[in-house]
Order: structure tokens, then C-alpha cells, then sequence
């Protein structure tokens, strides 16, 4: 038997006895475990934890013989690791992560079971040090880049479309916000404490032409104090939040203010350190907190729903110690970004079966 053959047939054999022993392992836990869900029983549950990941070995199918050596050794799934992610961005089933220390845009292509990275390569499409991310329909990618001041296009093939911004509009860049159409493009600035520069700039997504600002420095209806994100809601609405004076402010389409909520506290509906907002096919409103450890869900109009996560120093699912980004998907599902643990948590509706919707398909190994 030629030597390939053999170890092919002595790996086999292997991997047969162990999955044998560990069906027949006393210490194998008794039926499924108890889902993590939000709210906890006795109260209908709205989201169900899904899973945590921390690296493509988390969510692309693995080689066989990388399960073979776990098995053998021990040892735990890494693949590629997230170093610092700050943001997450979903697309059919594609995770978009900004990570500021490695310093490009890792892609997990769920559907097509491969990963891959934006923005590396030398040349104008080259990132310095990516931040906000968003996803327009069809596919582009909108990457907002601290260490350039721009914005930088994407499109669905990763090749380099186009770059907005610059120097001389950006005091610091901290967010992008593309509406569905990829038309118009918001790019928000969070100053700083000696820049009057607290506000949203809006732009052609496609000429990069400049049309037009929103907000100014201050605390009164319609101003910033370190604006962080964007995200646009039901009827085209407008949630920035304003990190500085503990609030989510409301505009129309047209950059009207409308009106604002939260404040600053410790109690539920009110924030500590506000970062990234997200919002639901239903116009639900999603805050992630950096200082409470989680997230709050409201109604379109600023009601309190629904709290999700705790601040811990122990990492494990729904325990955050600096939680940045969160992003909701096509389906539903919610993307939250931990930059200290390193990791994504997902969460599922509670209506939306196990294995349904797009990051749940997974392609069938090579």
C-alpha cells in the first residue's frame, strides 16, 4: 500500500474510533443545552443567543484534517483571529469587519464558505486605519477611515470604486452611513474638544459631491457633542447618536430636526457612553453602550423595548467589556462587536428558525 494511501487509512480509522468514544462518553452532557434568550423566561423571548466569532474557524467549514488534529490534540479552532474589530457590516450573508490594528476590511463569506480582505493591498484603495462600515444593496462596501479622513468605495468584487472626503473635510471621521440605494452617503464627524467640527457631512454617494451639512456643536435641539454614528430608519428618518450629550437625535430625510431621547444615567433608557446604532426592518432602534456592556432596542419614537447584554470582566455570551459596533441583517439577526474580547456575538429572532436566513447557509467544504 503506497505510504499516502496508508496514512489516509490510519487517519481515517482514527477519526472513526474518537467520534465512537465520544458518543459513548459518560461525561457528554444529557440532551441540548438551554438556549440563552432575551427576555429571560417567564416574558416571551424576542432574541435567542446564537453564537460567538472570534475567527474564521468559527463560521467557514473547516478542512478535515484540521478537525482530525482538534480532535487528536485538543487543541482549539482559530483560523485567522480578529485582532481590534471595531465595526461589523452584513450583506447576504457576508460579515464585514473593520479591524483598526490589522488594519484592512476581513470579509466572512458565509454562502461561498470562504473569507478574504479589503483595503490591504497597496495603492489608492489602501486603508490606514478603518473604522465605520456600511453596506449599501447592492453590494458595495462604505469604508470610514480615521487615518485618511475619507471614506472609501468598494464594490461587490472588492475592487476599489472611488474615495470621498478628505483632509480638508474631516476634522475626525468616525462613521459612514449609506441609504439602501447608494445614493446618498453620511459621513459622520466627531470633532473633538477643540473642533467646532460636531457634525453629520452628506454627500453623493456616486460623484462625492458635497451637499450639504447637519447639525453644530452644542447641546440644544438639533445639535452634537461628539457625534459617533448614523443609521437611517423607517420613512428615511435620521438616528444619529450624540455621544457627548447621552442622546439619540431624530431628523427627517432632509436633515429637519425632529426630536431626540435618552439622557444621561444609569437607569435602563438613559446612556453612558453611547457608540453605534443600528436599525430593524420594523424601524426599531438599536444602541450599543460602551460603559453599561450592552445593547438597548427602541421603538421607532425612543420607548424603551428591550436591553440585551451586561458589562463583565469575565468574556463569555452576552458579557462585554467594550462593545463597539452592531449592525442588524436582512433577516433580522443583530451583530455585536466586543473590541476587548475580540469577538462577534450574534443574536437570532426568536420567530426565525435555527439555520434559516443568510448567515446561517454554509457551503459545502472543498
Amino acid at each position: 500500500m503506497p505510504l499516502r494511501a496508508a496514512v489516509a487509512a490510519l487517519c481515517g480509522a482514527l477519526l472513526a474510533a474518537l467520534l465512537a468514544a465520544c458518543a459513548q462518553s459518560p461525561s457528554a452532557p444529557e440532551g441540548p443545552a438551554r438556549p440563552l434568550v432575551f427576555p429571560a423566561p417567564p416574558d416571551e423571548p424576542r432574541f435567542v443567543f446564537e453564537r460567538s466569532i472570534r475567527g474564521s474557524a468559527d463560521i467557514l467549514p473547516a478542512e478535515a484534517a484540521s478537525e482530525l488534529r482538534r480532535l487528536v490534540t485538543g487543541e482549539q479552532a482559530s483560523g485567522e483571529l480578529l485582532s481590534k474589530p471595531y465595526a461589523v457590516a452584513v450583506w447576504q450573508g457576508r460579515l464585514f469587519v473593520s479591524d483598526t490594528v490589522a488594519r484592512f476590511v476581513r470579509v466572512f463569506d458565509v454562502p461561498a464558505g470562504r473569507q478574504y480582505r479589503i483595503g490591504e493591498d497597496e495603492g489608492p484603495g489602501q486603508l490606514i486605519k478603518p473604522i465605520g462600515l456600511d453596506v449599501d444593496a447592492a453590494g458595495r462596501l462604505y469604508v470610514a477611515d480615521i487615518g485618511a479622513k475619507a471614506v472609501f468605495v468598494y464594490g461587490p468584487d472588492r475592487s476599489f470604486l472611488r474615495r470621498i472626503g478628505g483632509e480638508q473635510w474631516f476634522s475626525r471621521l468616525s462613521s459612514v452611513t449609506v441609504d439602501p440605494a447608494g445614493q446618498r452617503l453620511y459621513a459622520v464627524d466627531i470633532g473633538g474638544v477643540s473642533s467646532e467640527s460636531h457634525q453629520v457631512r452628506v454627500f453623493d454617494a456616486v460623484s462625492g459631491a458635497h451637499l450639504m451639512d447637519i447639525g453644530k456643536r452644542g447641546s440644544g435641539p438639533g445639535e452634537f457633542n461628539l457625534p459617533r454614528d448614523l443609521a437611517i430608519g423607517r420613512d428615511g428618518r435620521l438616528y444619529v447618536v450624540d455621544g457627548g450629550n447621552f442622546r439619540v437625535v431624530v431628523f427627517d430625510r432632509d436633515g429637519r430636526y425632529l426630536h431626540s431621547f435618552g439622557s444621561v444615567g444609569k437607569q435602563y433608557g438613559q446612556f453612558a457612553r453611547p457608540k453605534e446604532i443600528a436599525v430593524d426592518r420594523e424601524g426599531n432602534v438599536y444602541v450599543v453602550d460602551s460603559a453599561f456592556g450592552n445593547f438597548q432596542i427602541f421603538s421607532p419614537d425612543g420607548e424603551l423595548l428591550l436591553f440585551v447584554g451586561d458589562r463583565s470582566e469575565r468574556d463569555g455570551p452576552a458579557k462585554y467589556m467594550l462593545p463597539s459596533g452592531i449592525a442588524v441583517d436582512e433577516d433580522g439577526r443583530v451583530y455585536v462587536v466586543d473590541q476587548w474580547y475580540r469577538r462577534i456575538d450574534v443574536y437570532r429572532p426568536a420567530a426565525l428558525a435555527a439555520g434559516a436566513g443568510h448567515f446561517a447557509r454554509r457551503a459545502a467544504p472543498r
